[in-house]
């Protein structure tokens, strides 16, 4: 397949070009020139949050995988536009790209956020909360959404809601990894209630194999893609305190815990069934 991705340098990015190119012809669409480009993949410069323009991509593809994220997206109010120039008005001209190029595939990165949060497990089709509960992030996620499944008469589409994504390379500054920096620095980790939330967190390579297996799918499909296993944030800094032979310290809130849990059995059914435990996954972050 001739492949368009975006968001190429960014975690699941890096990891699906390295995987997909091995089979397929890769066009990665990156903000900056990575610093260690993928051999074999034809890399493009574009600001997606800018006025850009198509013509130097390639006139015929056969899957458009859309990835690309604002990295301002804590910066609301005053980074809006760029938000919303990545998330919706890019996620708008590639749909129509993909229409032009005779793309058979189309595949939107959502964010589990949508559902706001719970005490079971959210499934694809669960109610979502009124759009001005979401935020304007999570807000401009479900937007794209929205653009892409009106393009599911001409081509295949497929959403994939992702939850608490993790992996090697991935920035300090998110969930996992900044939970194992502060269990190795004995900072506080905050919990909301006793336990604190409970997620099922999934490893790069798993959502790296549900994208592959979406390119194999007829129809257009939206899935939540997550682990296996359903932790607290108390059970995930225990098991992070193992692996590192620190014990983990907790501040609890007297609060209502907010969890945010997917229900995966499309996922499993459909794609794939996620292999990787988190004990394991997350050694590959341990500095």
């Amino acid at each position: 397949m001739n492949i368009l991705i975006t968001g190429a340098n960014g975690l699941l990015g890096v990891h699906a070009v390295k995987q997909l190119v091995a089979q397929h012809q890769v066009h990665a669409l990156v903000h900056s020139a990575p610093l260690e480009p993928v051999a074999g993949v034809t890399y493009h410069v574009i600001d997606l949050s800018g006025d850009w323009s198509t013509e130097s991509l390639p006139s015929a593809l056969d899957a458009v995988i859309h990835l690309a994220q604002s990295s301002r997206f804590r910066e609301f109010p005053e980074q809006a536009m760029d938000v919303f120039g990545v998330n919706v008005a890019s996620t708008a001209r590639l749909l129509d790209y993909a229409r032009i190029s005779g793309a058979r595939h189309f595949i939107l990165a959502s964010s589990g956020g949508v559902y706001g949060a719970g005490d079971g497990a959210f499934k694809e089709n669960s109610l979502i909360p009124h759009h001005g509960q979401l935020g304007y992030y999570l807000g401009s996620k479900l937007c794209a959404e929205v653009l892409a499944q009106n393009y599911s008469s001409l081509m295949n589409v497929a959403v994939l809601r992702f939850f608490f994504m993790y992996g090697e390379g991935q920035k300090r500054s998110m969930l996992v990894p900044r939970l194992i920096d502060n269990v190795m620095a004995g900072q506080p980790i905050t919990l909301q209630g006793c336990d604190g939330i409970k997620i099922n967190p999934i490893h790069v390579s798993d959502a790296v194999a549900a994208l592959e297996h979406c390119l194999k799918l007829e129809g257009s499909h939206t899935f939540n893609v997550a682990g296996a296993q359903v932790l607290s944030l108390r059970d995930i800094a225990g098991i992070i305190g193992e692996a590192v032979g620190r014990t983990p310290v907790f501040k609890v809130e007297e609060v209502e815990p907010r969890h945010l849990i997917a229900n995966i059995d499309a996922l499993s059914e459909s794609l794939i069934a996620p292999r990787v435990p988190f004990a394991q996954g997350i050694l590959e972050l341990i500095p």
